[in-house]
Order: C-alpha cells, then sequence, then structure tokens
C-alpha cells in the first residue's frame, strides 16, 4: 500500500499566499504544434494510466497529476533533486506562471536544484528568444530583465522576433549592445541551444511550462485548476523523491 508523503504544512501555506491573486485560474500550455493554443498542461512523456487528483492533500495520482519518465534523465546536480521548468519567452501561459515560480524556486531548500530550460520546438522566433534567455544569463541581467521580457512581448505586445528587434530591446532597456551581440551571436550560444533542444527531445515536451523533478517525473496536472497546483505536485514528488534517497 502506498503511503502519502506528507509536505511541509509551511510550503502549503506558502503556495495558498503566493496564489493569492490567481485562484481558479484554468490550466493551459503552450504547444509544439500550436503554440499559443489552450491546450492540456501536459507532455507525452511515457507514465502510468489511471489514479486519483489528490493534490489537496493525499500522494499525487500518477497519470493524474504526474507521469513517470522513461527512461528516466541523468541530472546536472550530483546529490541533489534536480527540478528543470521546460518554457519559452513567446508563450503566455509560460508569463503566467514566471512570477509564481519565480517565488516558488527562492523558497526551495538546500537539497533541490533548479534549472529552466528555454525550448524552441524548430521556431525562429522562438530560437531568438531562447539566445535572449541565454544571454541575459551570461550577461549577468537575468534576475533584472527576465520578467521585462515577458512582459514585453504579452503586455506591449512589442515584436521581439527578430535578431534586430531583441537588440534593440536590450539596447532600450540599458545593455551595450556590442556586448549583446557578443554573447547573442558568440559559438557559447550555439552549445547551450543545442543542448537545450536535446534536452527537450530527451523529455518529449509538447508542451510548456512543463516541470520534471529528478529526471523522473513530469508534473502534468491534468485535473488542476489552479497553477498553484503545479507547484504543490511538484513538492509532493520532490518529497517522494527525498525519501526514496533516505
Amino acid at each position: 500500500m502506498r503511503h502519502a508523503i506528507p509536505i511541509d504544512a509551511g510550503r502549503r501555506r506558502f503556495h495558498r499566499h503566493l496564489l493569492a491573486g490567481a485562484a481558479g485560474a484554468l490550466l493551459t500550455a503552450c504547444g509544439a504544434e500550436q503554440p499559443s493554443a489552450p491546450v492540456a498542461p501536459a507532455s507525452p512523456v511515457a507514465g502510468g494510466t489511471g489514479g486519483t487528483r489528490t493534490t489537496g492533500g493525499g500522494a499525487p495520482g500518477e497519470g493524474i497529476d504526474w507521469v513517470a519518465i522513461d527512461p528516466p534523465q541523468p541530472g546536472e546536480s550530483p546529490g541533489r533533486i534536480e527540478v528543470l521548468e521546460f518554457f519559452s519567452y513567446g508563450c503566455v501561459h509560460c508569463a503566467n506562471f514566471n512570477p509564481l515560480i519565480g517565488a516558488w524556486e527562492h523558497a526551495l531548500p538546500a537539497d533541490v536544484a533548479f534549472r529552466r530550460v528555454p525550448v524552441t520546438f524548430g521556431r525562429a522566433a522562438w530560437r531568438n528568444l531562447a539566445r535572449l534567455y541565454y544571454t541575459l544569463d551570461s550577461l549577468g541581467e537575468l534576475a533584472r530583465l527576465d520578467q521585462a521580457v515577458f512582459d514585453a512581448i504579452h503586455t506591449r505586445r512589442e515584436p521581439l522576433n527578430s535578431e534586430a528587434e531583441i537588440t534593440a530591446w536590450a539596447a532600450r532597456n540599458g545593455i551595450d549592445a556590442q556586448r549583446f551581440a557578443a554573447q547573442f551571436d558568440g559559438f557559447a550560444m550555439q552549445s547551450r541551444i543545442a543542448r537545450a533542444d536535446q534536452l527537450a527531445r530527451d523529455y518529449r515536451v509538447e508542451g510548456v511550462p512543463l516541470l520534471t523533478i529528478d529526471g523522473r517525473y513530469a508534473v502534468v496536472g491534468r485535473q488542476a485548476r489552479r497553477l498553484e497546483d503545479l507547484l504543490i505536485i511538484a513538492d509532493d514528488l520532490i518529497a517522494r523523491v527525498r525519501a526514496a534517497r533516505g
């Protein structure tokens, strides 16, 4: 018999506080075929079937709240539980999720390593946005401008599709154009994009935002009604991995 793995009550209170203004939001995802279409927030990572949604209290349900990643994927954070967020600046649902997962990340315990992976889904515009993410990271500007990118695209409707548009936006936001271009077009950038694309293939990502836990579980939340539910499921799965490790 499976037993529920409790999450710290403080974490649950944190989630309730985090989503005070977003309760009741329907979950959607940007898919590989139609990036702005409202589709189920799931990835076709191989997993179990059945299960009962239990994010209100018990252990998360396989096939409803999460699916198993088959085969399990290796992480890059030895000794820690690695959480990946697959996302794109071009995805409106990632934009809605970003402030929530940012606050959640800062409250994670020390044994959890969080990493974001920008997806391209083979689109030139999303590839440029992935390059923008890695450029901001390399220049130490990610903390200052990460949310600003989402706001520019989805609130102010600024076109950030081409390299010229993105470089001009960066300059307007205080980044030297030459420094920006050196990172945006650098050799290391090609390697980072290739690695991100490979991870998306390995995890069989078809929709974003998508959270994966320890290379073993993908959060799908097929019956979730609040963005908070994805984070609660992730916390449950982190606790499951921690308990299995002893």
